[in-house]
């Protein structure tokens, strides 16, 4: 069990990831090439409706996975961690909409720009899921719900992710084209995040591994 020090430390540096994961979405969507997977539905809803902003979609979208975790694990659910994870979707929504005005005024003109922001995005997206797993104390709900399927159903959670990962991109397709009549919310963008954040994120640990033998040895 981590005592109260590493505990903050844990808190700490996940809430530094989400800040950094929020900004990775923002500077997606600033791209206009399509942002990650699992932030495209509620950014594909936020271009069709007003009612809610893009974190307040995606907070929505939070709910939905919670009680979609609760119902797959039904009685092993742990709600104490249920309850951390619905703080911490809301605090990330939230981020998201800060990160979003934080680059507002930021203009991206031409194609090659537009890939280098989506690059760029992927690239703080994936060092801030990193720092995240670093904190060791929580995950957000789309990642928890896809391990819970996983702890029920037996299959890989790898394979439970880009499952999800392409349902979340046909659906945003869909809403895109029913109500905008083009892909906007979701584009090349949103398959290049899905195959190269996870690759990314393995380049962070190879090169924090580098680092820590190096400290090692002096």
């Amino acid at each position: 069990m981590q005592n109260k020090k590493d505990l903050i430390r844990g808190y700490a540096l996940f809430l530094i990831g989400l800040f950094i994961a929020s900004m990775g979405v923002a500077f997606s969507t600033k791209a206009g090439l399509g942002t990650s997977p699992v932030a495209s539905v509620p950014y594909s809803v936020s271009l069709v409706s007003k009612l809610l902003t893009f974190g307040g979609w995606l907070n929505l979208l939070s709910v939905i996975q919670i009680i979609t975790q609760v119902a797959v694990l039904k009685g092993k659910c742990n709600y104490a961690e249920i309850a951390v994870q619905t703080v911490l979707a809301f605090v990330y929504g939230y981020l998201t909409n800060l990160s979003v005005w934080l680059i507002r005024g930021i203009t991206v003109s031409g194609y090659p720009m537009q890939f280098v922001f989506m690059l760029l995005g992927c690239v703080i997206l994936a060092l801030g899921i990193w720092v995240q797993f670093k904190g060791g104390v929580a995950m957000l709900p789309g990642e928890a719900m896809n391990r819970a399927i996983s702890k029920v159903t037996g299959r890989r959670y790898e394979n439970i992710k880009i499952l999800f990962d392409i349902l979340y991109i046909a659906l945003s397709a869909v809403i895109c084209l029913v109500f905008l009549g083009k892909l906007q919310g979701v584009r090349e963008g949103s398959i290049i995040a899905a195959f190269a954040v996870g690759s990314i994120i393995k380049v962070y640990n190879k090169l924090f591994d580098k680092l820590t033998e190096r400290k090692g040895e002096r």
